[in-house]
C-alpha cells in the first residue's frame, strides 16, 4: 500500500502527534485564567477569582476532536478495537496506524489538522500573532479584495473571522460570510452582494475551518452521506449543497 506522504512528512506528523499530550496538559494548567502554565503545587486547583481561560479550553477541545475523529476513522475502516479514551492513548493508537493513515486519501488533511492543533495549543501556551487562510474574493459587489479567515484563539467571540484585505469594514463571522456568499439577504443594505455561483465546491480544509469540525469528520460525513465530489490539483472538493444538507448552515459547530 503506497504512501501519500513523503518520509519527512510522516516524521513531522508523528512528531506533532507526540507533542499533543503534553500540550493538552499544559493548556489544562491554564484553565483557571492564567496566560502561562503554572507549576503544579501540592494544593492544586486554580487561584480563586481568576476568570476561565476560554482559549485554553478550546485548544484542548480541538486536540480531543482531532484525535477522536481520526481514531474513529481508523476504527471504522480497519475494524479494530478503539484506543483508550485519553489523549495519550489515542495518540499511541494513531502512531501505531501511521502507515495506514499515510496511505489514506486524507493523509494530507490529517497532517495539516495535527499541525493546526499544535499551532493553536502553542498560541495559547505562548501567544504569537494569529495566521489566516485565504478563502476567496470579497463577497461585496465591486470589491476585489482578498478574504482571509483567521481562527481567533485569543478571544471568546466568533471562532473564525473573515476579513477583506482591501476594505477593513468588510468583516464577518464565518456564519455571516457563508450567508453572504450564497446571496442571502443581509442587514448591510449599502453593501449589495454579487450573485452566488450556481455550484460551489469546498475542500475538506474549507469545511473543517468554517464548520469547526476535524477533517476526519469531514471525510466520514462525505463517505456516509455520499457527497458529490470532484478532484483538482491533487485535492478533493465537495458540493456545497451536500455539505449544507449534512452539517447545516450554521458554522462553528462540532461533529
Amino acid at each position: 500500500m503506497g504512501t501519500r506522504l513523503c518520509s519527512a512528512c510522516v516524521i513531522r506528523l508523528t512528531s506533532g502527534l507526540t507533542r499533543l499530550p503534553r500540550m493538552y496538559d499544559e493548556c489544562g494548567l491554564l484553565l483557571g485564567g492564567s496566560d502561562r502554565p503554572r507549576e503544579r503545587t501540592s494544593g492544586g486547583g486554580s487561584s480563586p477569582g481568576l476568570p476561565f481561560n476560554t482559549a485554553a479550553a478550546e485548544a484542548r477541545a480541538v486536540i480531543l476532536g482531532v484525535l477522536r475523529s481520526w481514531a474513529g476513522l481508523v476504527v471504522g475502516k480497519r475494524v479494530v478495537a478503539p484506543p483508550r479514551d485519553t489523549v495519550a492513548g489515542v495518540v499511541q493508537f494513531l502512531i501505531r496506524h501511521a502507515g495506514w493513515l499515510a496511505a489514506h486519501e486524507a493523509a494530507g488533511e490529517l497532517s495539516e489538522e495535527v499541525e493546526r492543533a499544535v499551532r493553536r495549543a502553542r498560541y495559547v501556551i505562548d501567544p504569537s500573532p494569529g495566521r489566516g487562510m485565504r478563502v476567496g474574493t470579497c463577497v461585496v459587489a465591486h470589491c476585489e479584495g482578498e478574504l482571509t479567515a483567521v481562527v481567533r484563539v485569543d478571544r471568546a467571540d466568533p471562532l473564525v473571522e473573515i476579513s477583506c484585505a482591501a476594505v477593513s469594514s468588510h468583516r464577518w463571522s464565518a456564519q455571516e460570510w457563508m450567508g453572504l456568499s450564497r446571496g442571502a439577504s443581509e442587514d448591510r443594505t449599502e453593501r449589495p452582494v454579487r450573485p452566488a455561483p450556481t455550484v460551489r465546491w469546498l475542500s475538506a480544509q474549507d469545511i473543517s475551518l468554517l464548520w469547526g469540525v476535524p477533517s476526519g469528520s469531514v471525510y466520514r460525513h462525505a463517505s456516509e452521506q455520499r457527497w458529490r465530489r470532484r478532484t483538482g490539483k491533487g485535492r478533493t472538493f465537495y458540493h456545497e449543497e451536500d455539505v449544507l444538507r449534512s452539517l447545516g448552515a450554521c458554522t462553528g459547530g462540532r461533529s
